[in-house]
C-alpha cells in the first residue's frame, strides 16, 4: 500500500473517529447510535480496505 493511502486512510479514520466521540457525547450512548456508528464505519472503510486492504488484488507482492 503507498504512503499516501495509508495517510489518507488515518485521515478519515480520525475524522471518522472525532465524529463518532461528538455523537456518543451529545447524543448519548444508546442503541439507535451504535448502530448509527456501525454501519456508517461499514459504509466508508469496508469498500476502502477491499480496495487499498491487504487482500487487494493489485497489491505488489
Amino acid at each position: 500500500m503507498k504512503s499516501t493511502a495509508i495517510i489518507g486512510l488515518a485521515l478519515l479514520f480520525m475524522v471518522w473517529l472525532w465524529l463518532a466521540w461528538m455523537l456518543l457525547a451529545y447524543g448519548g450512548v444508546t442503541l439507535k447510535n451504535l448502530l448509527l456508528l456501525a454501519m456508517t464505519a461499514v459504509i466508508i472503510f469496508v469498500p476502502l480496505l477491499k480496495k487499498y486492504g491487504i487482500g487487494a488484488k493489485n497489491s505488489k507482492k
